[in-house]
This record gives C-alpha cells, structure tokens and sequence, in this order.
C-alpha cells in the first residue's frame, strides 16, 4: 500500500503519509524522509527516495506535517516540537525495528530531535542542507525582537508568491530546541551532504554541526556547485547512493 493514508492524533488531527512496508527479503531499517519548512512529502527528494526504497524492497515513510501538503489543521499553529511527535506517533504505529532518517533543511533539525528520542532504534541520520538552529543565526536581531513581541515575521520566498511566513509559536518553541550550543547526544552514523553554493543554509552550518555530534562516525560532503535544494539529477544520485550505505 503506497497510497496517502491519514494517522489521526489523540486531538484529532490527520497526518498524511506514505508506507511501503518493503519486502520480507529485505533487511536494514526503516527510511523515514522529513521535509523541509513549509515542504510535502510531494517534493522531488522525498519522490525520488520513495520510489529507490519500493524499487529495492526497503521499508520507506513519507509524511507531511499538520499545516503542510496533505495533512489537516493550520501552519501557524506548527512547531518542531508539535511536528516530532507526530513523526513518532507513526513510526510507532507502523514502523518495526531500525529507523534511518532523512532531514532535508529544517528537517535536519527536526532529524536530530528524532534521533535523540528513538535513541538505540536509530540506525543513522542523513542531513540534506541540514539547518539547525535557524531561527539563531539566520534571523536579524529585528526579526527576533518581532517575534517576542509575538508578530508573524514574512520573509521574501524564493520558491513561490507568497512570502515565507515565521510565527511567535513556532520561534518560541524553536529557541527551546537549540541544537548547536552543546553536544548532541546522537552515537549512530551521521551522513551530511550540503551545496557551497547554497543561499539560504551557509554550508558550514553542517561542518558546526558534525563538530557538535557526539557520534565519530560523521561524514560532511560539500558539492561545489551545489544549491539549497540539491535536487538535480546528480545530487538525487549521491544522496541515493548515501542511502544505500546504510543498507
């Protein structure tokens, strides 16, 4: 069954997702792909891992989180904390054994929470533009003052019309999920891939952040000429074949 599919949480929202369950010959963990900020598991990574994962018999889960895609409920009222429990609530409803997380851009914050609260089940994380702590280093200090005086912060977007909106919860909530002011307390294989290129995630935000990883087993790759998104057919390609290393 690849079809969405929808989880509901105890207060009733509806979280869409995507299963393919792999097949029984099949060994290794569970991939479990985590969007980016304001991003569906529709986007061309999260595709392009699906359909590896089902063409090679793995274990795969999609999912948007509530405000995104397919998902119910409002964007404003979404937080990292709000969307990490939502990925574990599937994971323990339909994932057995091993998980190995995907995060691409704000999902590689939201990887690293993950990570931490499924401890030995973790079989390793792959960080794509990994962006930790961006609410820290990627806000002016004008941008910050507005959101504790609880206004929403819109931002030029790149990739659409409609400007990329920043609200009071989800920044309050993120200053309490701060990543790269201490050791993260993750021991599995941790693979980071990141454009030097990139315009919106300074790559050496992932150099920070595999510095701060308690795990020695940390591989950083920088693609020269790569952008944010990482989506052309060669970086699908390489981020494709650090998955098979896990496998």
């Amino acid at each position: 069954m690849t079809d969405t599919r929808f989880h509901e949480m105890p207060d009733g929202r509806r979280v869409a997702f995507k299963h393919t369950a792999g097949s029984s010959s099949s060994l290794g963990p569970t991939l479990v792909f985590l969007p980016g900020y304001m991003s569906d598991m529709a986007g061309g990574k999260a595709t392009a891992i699906f359909e590896d994962a089902k063409a090679k018999g793995r274990a795969c889960l999609l999912l948007d989180y509530t405000g995104c895609g397919e998902s119910s409920g409002d964007f404003a009222d979404g937080t990292l904390s709000r969307w990490r429990d939502e990925v574990l609530a599937l994971i323990d409803a339909y994932v057995e054994g091993p998980v190995l997380v995907v995060g691409s851009s704000m999902g590689g914050w939201l990887m690293l929470l993950l990570g931490a609260a499924l401890g030995k089940r973790l079989a390793g994380i792959i960080g794509i533009a990994s962006a930790p702590d961006f609410t820290v280093w990627g806000f002016s200090e004008a941008k910050r003052e507005k959101l504790l005086r609880r206004e929403i912060v819109l931002e030029e977007n790149p990739y659409g019309p409609e400007p990329t909106p920043t609200h009071p919860g989800f920044y309050a909530d993120a200053q309490e999920q701060l990543q790269l002011l201490s050791e993260i307390p993750i021991d599995a294989p941790v693979r980071l891939i990141h454009g030097q290129r990139d315009d919106d995630v300074p790559w050496a935000i992932s150099i920070k952040l595999a510095a701060a990883l308690r795990s020695d087993d940390v591989q950083v790759t920088l693609i020269k000429d790569g952008d944010h998104r990482l989506s052309r057919e060669a970086d699908i390609a390489q981020l494709l074949a650090l998955v098979d290393s896990f496998y």
